[in-house]
């Protein structure tokens, strides 16, 4: 029998996620069932979790692998690259749940679509609203707009707008809790960078996307929940987020470049405190 080539292949990098791990593979084994390109396979990673929540399915087409140590993201992530058979990666947060056929219309869209390097879909909370998950890239200038111009929302996270008869957009960046691949991607980016251990890999790669000449788009007609903060509650709490975020921004922008941002934002709020009166 001629061995059938794989043209998806799905990566979850888990790390103390607890229950919510195994109900984000069973949605994907689900979704995965009915594919009208069957030939997929799905790998499994963890770093080293000690709760017990890294259950692999004895399943064909479901590959398992133990990292001997916390790799961070973007390597946990790269060792399930370098894995793939598949033409297309998708890489999806353990804290995901996949919802009806959005792998299915991801994986249409990103075949449709020649200038594509990432497609993601509509991100939805538990509750079922609509969670935002596209960033505009950082910059200087564009923490001089938010922070001294008053122009909200370049340094936040949003919900793209589409037209009446679309249900895409073109965006700059997105959130990687569901991040769909396209082999131009894979072939002109390639792997995550690894200097990050976690966060701004999403923010990175989606700059080099850019760099190489290829688009991100948003598909809200793709819809998967994200149990958002799960993967990373272990890693950060939210009091000091951001003293975490510092070491991947000086990477991201350069340590100059960092500071300066870093004055902009507290110089701004401050400003807008004494106008406010506090």
């Amino acid at each position: 029998m001629q061995k059938r080539k794989v043209e998806l292949s799905i990566i979850i990098l888990n790390y103390n996620t607890g229950d919510i791990f195994s109900k984000c593979v069973d949605s994907v084994l689900r979704a995965t069932e009915n594919l009208q390109s069957p030939h997929s396979e799905l790998i499994l990673l963890d770093n080293a979790s000690t709760d017990n929540s890294f259950k692999v399915p004895k399943k064909e087409r479901v590959i398992g692998i133990q990292n001997g140590s916390n790799l961070g993201f973007a390597r946990g992530c790269n060792r399930g690259i370098r894995e793939a058979k598949g033409k297309y990666v998708l890489l999806l947060n353990p804290d995901t749940v996949v919802i009806k056929d959005a792998i299915q219309k991801l994986l249409d869209f990103a075949k449709a679509c020649p200038d594509a390097g990432a497609v993601g879909p509509k991100l939805l909370n538990p509750d079922g609203t609509t969670q935002p998950s596209a960033f505009y890239l950082p910059t200087l200038w564009g923490a001089i707009k938010e922070f001294w111009l008053g122009q909200k929302g370049i340094y936040s996270k949003y919900i793209p707008k589409k037209r009446p008869v679309e249900s895409l957009v073109a965006v700059e960046a997105l959130v990687m809790a569901a991040f769909l691949l396209t082999p131009r991607a894979l072939k002109k980016v390639g792997f995550l960078n690894e200097k990050y251990f976690m966060y701004f890999e999403d923010l990175d790669y989606c700059r080099n996307l850019k760099s190489a000449g290829l688009k991100v788009y948003y598909l809200s007609e793709a819809e998967v929940i994200h149990y958002h903060g799960v993967s990373g509650k272990n890693v950060a709490s939210q009091e000091n987020q951001w003293r975490r975020l510092i070491p991947s921004s000086k990477i991201y922008h350069g340590t100059l470049t960092h500071n300066l941002i870093n004055f902009v934002i507290w110089s701004g709020q401050k400003w807008q405190r004494v106008l406010d009166g506090r």
